[in-house]
């Protein structure tokens, strides 16, 4: 790692994987029956194994670096989330429950309730940043948005677009006990999720963001 204080940790290479992907793509060679099959992305290629039949080494160093290069870059800005303790990444689930708590309490007090606690499931969706929650063209999707936000978008806007995540599902949750919310949180129904269902999160993450951003007496004062 280049940042001293950083150590690896589980889910930093889930963190690389849409690097590499991106990457990749940029060098897909497209068959005949790639070219006449326009629903065929490059990023579809590079997910079915292909570009790896005739990648050469040398482009794969390169890919290598970029990714490195990448990775390091987007890590700067969540150093925390990769020390000792993680304390970044216990941040970020602290001010997830504060805002779920304001803007469902009725799914926040059914949780405790039945006895979920938020560092239960959410921990994992800030370490790895939803890489297990949806399909990787669903991340990559995610993350442009991210990219875009520029400082803060991978911690503090990522917060709000798990909020907008868990509440989408509220009314399901609320009729579950401990297992079954359990059990649930951990394999999300996300597999016929498309870019606009990522989208319309988004744009959930997006007007909560813009209620709650910088109002940190919202989040913490009582109900």
């Amino acid at each position: 790692m280049r940042h001293p204080a950083s150590s690896y940790v589980q889910g930093i290479n889930d963190i690389a994987t849409p690097l590499v992907i991106v990457f990749l793509s940029s060098h897909v060679e497209r068959s005949q029956n790639d070219t006449n099959d326009h629903t065929k992305s490059d990023t579809d290629i590079v997910l079915d194994g292909t570009v790896m039949e005739y990648i050469s080494d040398e482009t794969m160093e390169n890919v290598e670096a970029d990714v490195y290069w990448c990775l390091t870059n987007l890590l700067a800005g969540i150093q925390d989330h990769y020390t000792s303790d993680q304390p970044g990444v216990q941040r970020m689930v602290a001010k997830l429950e504060e805002l779920v708590n304001r803007i469902d309490a009725n799914l926040s007090q059914h949780l405790k309730l039945v006895g979920v606690e938020f560092m239960q499931f959410a921990f994992k969706w800030m370490n790895c940043l939803l890489l297990r929650e949806f399909k990787l063209k669903c991340v990559m999707r995610l993350w442009d948005t991210y990219i875009a936000e520029g400082d803060g978008g991978f911690e503090d806007f990522h917060v709000y677009v798990c909020a907008a995540f868990l509440c989408q599902f509220s009314t399901q949750l609320q009729g579950m006990e401990f297992d079954e919310i359990f059990g649930f949180l951990q394999q999300m129904p996300t597999d016929a999720w498309t870019d606009t269902d990522v989208e319309m999160l988004l744009s959930q993450a997006f007007v909560l963001s813009t209620l709650f951003e910088g109002s940190d007496a919202h989040l913490t004062s009582g109900t």
